[in-house]
């Protein structure tokens, strides 16, 4: 009896262990992370999440060439599922994916592998999936939207200005992907941003429906182009729409990555997301053996979101200063990108708004402004403010 006592003691201590060294979480030389890319390095959103993951790995002493594992191409069907279970099995003890349409797929797939950490881009279900290891993870690239559109504005008063145009001549272009609320809060951001400097302008958005497909966005850049858009950017992966400005002399702002080597003599700046924020979070939480949120979203007060290089030989004099100027106000609180004061609806202010994709019932403005992704990370402003038209 003594001996079953002693071999059920030492059974007892040895789960014990088991379960410590569980919860100490994984070692940096030991982890193994995966991600699921819908495009490659030569496209700029994922060349964006690929380069937040290696920023990640080198804060974290994380061997990338090792240790990381992507799955590149990956399309919006079965095949993130199949990428996922791949990834699963190959040891990953934590797997990104990285675009809206992935979610189900390796929602699926987290339910299957609960000791797995999946972390998924742009979603909207982790708060309520039922799944600790299944999160959701945005940035509040509105913010830098906004500024880049600060840079557009001054641009276009510049020509006003020199009489290249004429202030009712201000209309900017904007290439999107899809008709989503991600979409519509970044060019409405961008908007915003720049008629805070230059009153006049007004925009036409042409969608592409497609995330990335470099002609599509070409020919969407040409044919606003035609329609006497002054200033042209985007909300699409690839460098179609400011080599299409490039050809055209056209300025232009981009989005990811810098689009000067595309776009040398009319790119003025970009918008990107530092993905490495929520990349190093997630994976310190995995190392630590530590649980983490559900949804996640941050700005530029904890770096998470930037505007790439200005090129100084086309922005107008003084956007450095400006930008500073906007960034600072941004970081304390004192700018807010929707500010209800700062546009209209059918000539009207909005001063309630709580019908928005996925939270219906809950109100969006008080304090004068409309709160996005603050209950949720994924963007939901879907309000189609004026001085801005859809063109087929």
């Amino acid at each position: 009896m003594k001996k079953f006592a002693s071999l059920l003691l030492a059974l007892c201590m040895l789960l014990s262990v088991f379960t410590v060294a569980s919860a100490d979480g994984v070692a940096a030389d030991q982890i193994k992370i995966g991600m699921i890319c819908i495009g490659d390095e030569n496209e700029g959103y994922t060349a964006n999440h690929i380069n937040g993951l290696r920023q990640a790995c080198a804060a974290l002493g994380i061997n990338e060439a090792t240790q990381v594992i992507y799955k590149y191409n990956i399309p919006e069907t079965e095949a993130a599922y199949e990428a996922a279970i791949d990834l699963a099995e190959q040891g990953c003890n934590i797997i990104f994916a990285n675009s809206f349409g992935h979610e189900s797929y390796v929602m699926l797939a987290a339910s299957e592998y609960p000791e797995i950490e999946f972390c998924h881009a742009t979603g909207t279900q982790a708060k309520d999936a039922g799944l600790e290891n299944f999160h959701n993870y945005f940035t509040a690239i509105y913010e830098a939207r906004y500024v880049s559109g600060v840079v557009a504005g001054l641009k276009l008063n510049q020509m006003i200005a020199d009489g290249q145009i004429t202030a009712e001549q201000a209309k900017m272009g904007y290439v999107g992907a899809f008709p989503f609320e991600e979409v519509k809060s970044g060019y409405t951001a961008f908007y915003l941003g720049a008629r805070s400097v230059c009153p006049s302008v007004t925009m036409e958005v042409k969608f592409t429906n497609s995330w990335g497909d470099m002609a599509l966005e070409k020919e969407a850049a040409e044919a606003l182009i035609a329609n006497n858009c002054v200033l042209i950017s985007q909300h699409a992966d690839t460098t179609g729409a400011p080599t299409a400005c490039e050809a055209a002399g056209v300025p232009c702002v981009g989005y990811n990555i810098s689009m000067i080597p595309a776009a040398p003599t009319t790119a003025l700046v970009s918008s990107a997301a530092n993905w490495g924020a929520y990349c190093t979070y997630a994976v310190k939480n995995v190392l630590e053996g530590t649980s983490f949120a559900p949804d996640w979203c941050y700005g530029y007060v904890d770096g998470a979101v930037y505007l790439t290089e200005l090129n100084e030989a086309v922005v107008a004099p003084g956007t450095a200063e400006k930008v500073a100027e906007v960034e600072a106000a941004l970081k304390n609180g004192t700018l807010h990108v929707f500010d209800t004061a700062t546009f209209t609806v059918n000539g009207e202010t909005v001063t309630s708004w709580n019908t928005c994709y996925g939270l219906d019932g809950i109100e969006m403005i008080s304090d004068g402004y409309f709160h996005e992704s603050e209950v949720r990370s994924a963007p939901y402003f879907g309000i189609d403010i004026d001085g801005i038209s859809m063109v087929e």
